[in-house]
């Protein structure tokens, strides 16, 4: 597969539409043929079902928030819209989908809410089955409440994890058919504000993104119980760069040897390795992102290149990656594409 389809979820605000659909030409290494595939309001997130037939987006529809379905052209990639599912208040700013595609849950922000909806067949998406809302503030003048930045299934998709920035904690959900209740919740370090979070291959290990202190939390992962522990905490930026900075996007190879964290004000992503042995981390580099704002990134299906999406300046990065280092080296930086969010390539 020489040509590999991506997509890009914006802020739509300035010239943005929606979402966007890319290629990477992995002979030339080259990206190109931006085009708008969906026009919604606020596709801050998106993600794809396992099988490439349907694209779920964030979406606000005038006073309502919540998610909408886009079956995905196999030819040409482009979307057809299948439905929405929208409650009062602001939008999510995260969305999963499981491996069978029959549940999907999004994070709220500004509500402090994770919310589970089941799908049909079809990719239609059901009104909401579970809302949980959190509650408690942390030490941070964006701590007032709760913050739900991240919702996502554990590895073996037994349990549903939310990461809350407002109030400092990994909260663990068991999922059946829909119905999401907690079962553990890890308390991480005060006014920290995680962010995201990503699993090891291996399912024993997490990385957690802080977005307020910049760092990356190492956890061990109990699948049997879903329970969390604290191994390291690691920061993401030189302890020279005193001006802000805050934590973005986290990924890792499926190799599980690198974890990738994005920084938002340092402009950077940071490159760390992984001891195999206990989970650990250790700093390699730091890649400029040739932008502001980068907001997120992702590898590319062969792990041979990353994009990136810097957010205020409206560009898409193209980096080449050596898989024995971890390291990038830039190849592109001129993409156009207004007000970028989140990268997700098409499954190959």
């Amino acid at each position: 597969m020489p040509k590999l389809i991506g997509y890009i979820g914006t802020y739509t605000k300035g010239d943005s539409k929606g979402v966007y659909s890319f290629t990477l030409d992995t002979e030339a290494a080259k990206l190109g043929d931006i085009k708008a595939v969906a026009e919604l309001d606020n596709p801050t997130y998106v993600n794809l079902s396992h099988d490439n037939k349907t694209l779920y987006a964030v979406v606000k529809e005038g006073d309502k928030g919540g998610v909408a379905s886009y079956a995905i052209s196999s030819q040409t990639g482009d979307l057809t819209k299948l439905n929405s599912q929208v409650n009062e208040g602001a939008s999510p700013c995260h969305v999963s989908v499981d491996r069978q595609n029959r549940q999907v849950v999004t994070a709220n922000y500004h509500k402090g809410t994770i919310e589970s909806f089941l799908v049909n067949e079809d990719g239609m998406i059901n009104p909401v089955t579970s809302i949980m809302e959190h509650s408690g503030e942390g030490p941070h003048e964006r701590q007032e409440k709760p913050h739900t930045h991240f919702s996502g299934f554990t590895p073996d998709e037994k349990y549903v994890v939310a990461v809350d920035l407002g109030i400092d904690k990994v909260i663990t959900y068991k999922i059946d058919d829909g119905k999401l209740e907690e079962v553990h919740s890890l308390l991480v370090k005060a006014g920290s504000g995680p962010r995201h979070i990503t699993f090891h291959p291996n399912g024993k290990y997490a990385y957690v993104m802080t977005e307020l202190s910049n760092e990356v939390i190492t956890l061990s992962y109990n699948a049997e119980n879903g329970v969390f522990t604290e191994l390291q905490y690691i920061s993401t930026i030189p302890t020279e760069f005193t001006e802000n900075s805050q934590g973005s996007a986290i990924h890792i190879s499926a190799d599980g040897r690198f974890v990738y964290a994005g920084n938002r004000g340092h402009d950077s992503i940071a490159v760390f390795s992984v001891n195999q042995a206990n989970g650990e981390l250790t700093f390699v580099e730091y890649t400029p992102t040739e932008g502001n704002w980068p907001r997120d990134f992702a590898l590319d299906p062969s792990e041979k290149f990353m994009v990136a999406s810097n957010q205020e300046s409206s560009n898409l990065v193209l980096y080449a990656r050596d898989a024995e280092t971890g390291k990038l080296s830039l190849l592109q930086s001129d993409v156009t594409v207004p007000y970028p969010v989140c990268v997700k390539f098409l499954n190959v």
